[in-house]
């Protein structure tokens, strides 16, 4: 991930001139790229609820994600953005898709990176109709209306019929994990972050606008 420094080098312009180049795209595809099918319809009232009462005949499937960030200079920035889990300083969002890789439905964008993963879910699931059902891995575990692998037993095993019911969950929650790794083929939201972390939004946030242009579920209108 090129530094400004460098990306005005490439197009013979300035640092400044290219971070400014930067954000003013950043901005206008934020406003053509919708990131998620709730976004797009949001200020539509009529169609958000049409919306969320179509997808009730999915059973929606979500998972979270985290990346790297630099090390918060504060040092309560540092303990609030801790992942123990990854040993280092990191932002967690969240993904909620329609299989199989149909559309991104919503998304969850920079929480700190100890956010519990059913925290998130909880309160995104207050966007949908209270019918509609999830699929998620263990970090589920607890939520409502969300199907999740069941987990071994302190000191006993799973039964088979339990471990083949996990391995069907797997399979079928394959999908939302292709559509983050369809969204981590842009660097900057595989690599470390190292932009300014108030852009860390709008930037994953183009990225899954881009992703269901990609994937074909976005089609962008015909301004000739």
């Amino acid at each position: 991930m090129p530094t400004f420094e460098v990306l005005g080098m490439y197009f013979d312009i300035s640092k400044t001139e290219a971070n400014d180049t930067f954000h003013y795209w950043l901005g206008i595809f934020r406003d053509i790229l919708p990131a998620s099918m709730l976004e797009q319809v949001d200020s539509q009232e009529n169609d958000y609820e049409i919306v969320k009462e179509l997808l009730e005949e999915y059973e929606l499937i979500v998972d979270s994600l985290e990346q790297a960030i630099e090390r918060p200079e504060d040092n309560e920035e540092q303990k609030k953005h801790y992942s123990g889990k990854k040993k280092q300083h990191t932002l967690k969002s969240q993904i909620i898709t329609i299989p199989p890789m149909k559309d991104i439905v919503d998304v969850v964008i920079g929480e700190p990176g100890p956010t519990s993963d059913i925290s998130m879910f909880r309160e995104q699931q207050e966007k949908f109709s209270s019918a509609q059902k999830f699929k998620g891995d263990k970090g589920y575990v607890g939520g409502e209306n969300i199907t999740t692998p069941k987990k071994k037993p302190r000191n006993k095993e799973l039964t088979e019929a339990e471990k083949a019911s996990n391995k069907i969950i797997s399979g079928e929650r394959i999908f939302v994990e292709h559509m983050i790794r369809v969204m981590r083929i842009f660097r900057i939201a595989s690599e470390r972050f190292r932009l300014n972390r108030d852009t860390y939004k709008n930037v994953i946030l183009v990225i899954c606008g881009l992703v269901r242009l990609r994937i074909g579920s976005l089609v962008l209108p015909d301004l000739s």
